[in-house]
């Protein structure tokens, strides 16, 4: 009985032997499909990856170029500024010298200004006594470059600004009771006299001076109150001005 059971458990290893290299095989190739098919994911997963990636890289390479142009356009912008602040700052300059010019214009138009008149044109005159300040038109002109004088009123009106010298005689015939004299004003201001007085010949006064004027500014020359002038064809009472130089 021992023997026989002995016997069937041989029998029973040997089956088993026989057994054991067929199932091994094919455990092998479902581990085989099982990694085959894990590389496959993993491939996959590679590719899409590597696509991913590429796409990526593209993209990257899209925006480098479009950062790129926006640099480009910001620099032209930056370009085109610095040109419109060269181009303002350039007209401004421009400006500011025509302004300059157009100070300077009157200046350049009257090179020279000087007038010299005497207090009568024709025959004889005396003027006065008045009573008061009396504003003596000098209608004898001799000369009046730059028409800054005004025979008709007597007043000389400064074209430019600058330093103008005037001179101015009076004389007059003698007398006990009026002395022959006359005040040169600027601008309703009495700056100098000239005056004299005797009782007989003939007495003669004089005066001169140099005034810093501006634009438009008046000088004249008035008779002195209770005063007596006289003037003929030896044109003896005259008024005379001219510019030294601008300022």
């Amino acid at each position: 009985m021992q023997t026989k059971m002995l016997f069937t458990l041989f029998l029973l290893i040997c089956w088993l032997s026989t057994v054991q290299p067929e199932t091994t095989p094919a455990k092998k190739i479902i581990q085989h499909e099982k990694e085959d098919e894990y590389d496959r994911d993993i491939h996959s997963v590679l590719r899409e990856m590597t696509a991913m990636l590429a796409k990526q890289n593209v993209q990257i390479m899209y925006l480098q170029k479009e950062n790129e142009a926006q640099a480009a356009k910001l620099r032209d912008v930056d370009n085109l500024k610095e040109a419109i602040q060269a181009q303002t700052a350039k007209q401004k300059t421009t400006e500011e010298k025509l302004a300059e010019l157009d100070k300077l214009k009157p200046q350049l138009q009257v090179k020279q200004v000087a007038f010299s008149a005497s207090l009568v044109a024709t025959g004889q005159r005396h003027f006065g006594p008045f009573s008061a300040l009396y504003t003596l038109a000098f209608k004898h002109v001799i000369t009046n470059i730059g028409n800054a004088y005004n025979p008709n009123t007597g007043v000389f009106t400064a074209p430019v600004k600058g330093a103008y010298h005037f001179e101015f005689y009076i004389y007059g015939h003698g007398h006990a009771s009026h002395g022959s004299g006359a005040v040169l004003v600027k601008n309703g201001h009495h700056i100098f006299l000239a005056y004299e007085h005797q009782p007989s010949y003939w007495p003669s006064s004089s005066n001169g001076v140099t005034l810093l004027l501006e634009v438009g500014d008046v000088v004249y020359v008035r008779q002195w109150p209770n005063t007596k002038i006289y003037d003929n064809g030896g044109h003896h009472t005259t008024f005379s001005g001219h510019l030294l130089f601008t300022m």
